[in-house]
């Protein structure tokens, strides 16, 4: 992946969730840009690269995630189950992980958290309505809760304890769009790593929360946020437009087109 220019040397930044789909793109891309990338997981991590420290920790395991963050600047937090699933599934690195990050970073001195929501944190929401960072949460599934209960926790670690936070509700981070839904809500992956980049780099950000999404010419989330902090997306969208639009006929019935979540509004319950 290309690295967007990201300004001066960040110092000692944690990522965790570093061996996910996500995180792997992410490490090869911030690794230039800090003095020491420390990445993180439960699963394998591989060899370190030059300016990288590996320490392999479960997001439920409260003394080692103190450990974890021992010395480091600021983080990128990814771990955790990345979809829909029971709440037993959840709650040890959604729930009691995420409060483990916060007060691991409290008791460590760390200044800044830039963590990955989620737009199911609102995925109830009709698409009709276009959302801005000021939108409650309304989400639609037990996933998606538990990325209110990582917005909430980081605006009580920002009001309590002056850690400042951005919180990104990424839109569908895949390599290219595959739908119409996908139009408004895709983002490459050089402009999630853009975004995390300025989520690092802003000065002063305070709790905020930002839509992750490449360009598109009919979003349906506000950018103003994401643009405050200096991100600015490089890829867009339309380039698949007619070939998605040719191939997968409008149907307002239809859960990816009828709301923010998606098709994620037909999963669960579990019993």
């Amino acid at each position: 992946m290309t690295l967007p220019s990201a300004g001066p040397a960040l110092g000692r930044v944690l990522l965790t969730g570093a061996a996910g789909t996500l995180g792997r793109g992410l490490r090869s891309g911030l690794a230039p840009a800090c003095r020491v990338l420390r990445v993180s997981d439960i699963s394998a991590l591989g060899p370190a690269a030059p300016n990288e420290e590996l320490q392999p920790c479960a997001l439920e395991d409260r003394a080692g995630m103190q450990a974890l963050l021992q010395g480091v600047d600021a983080v990128v937090h990814f771990g955790g189950v990345p979809t829909e699933a029971p709440f037993d599934a959840l709650l040890p690195a959604n729930i009691a992980g995420v409060f483990h990050l916060f007060e691991a970073a409290r008791l460590q001195g760390v200044r800044r958290v830039v963590l990955a929501s989620s737009n199911h944190a609102i995925g109830a929401y009709p698409q009709s309505q276009t959302l801005g960072a000021d939108a409650l949460p309304r989400p639609d599934t037990l996933y998606g809760a538990t990325k209110v209960w990582a917005e909430t926790l980081a605006q009580l670690y920002w009001c309590r304890h002056g850690i400042e936070s951005v919180c990104l509700r990424i839109g569908s981070a895949v390599p290219v769009p595959v739908n119409r839904r996908m139009l408004a809500t895709w983002i490459s992956p050089g402009d999630l790593l853009r975004l995390v980049l300025a989520a690092l780099t802003a000065p002063a950000v305070g709790h905020r929360i930002v839509y992750g999404a490449s360009a598109s010419t009919q979003p349906i989330w506000d950018m103003a946020p994401g643009a405050a902090i200096g991100y600015v997306p490089q890829d867009s969208s339309e380039p698949w437009r007619a070939a998605i639009e040719a191939a997968d006929p409008a149907d307002p019935a239809d859960p990816l087109l009828r709301w923010h979540g998606g098709d994620y509004m037909t999963l669960g319950p579990f019993g």
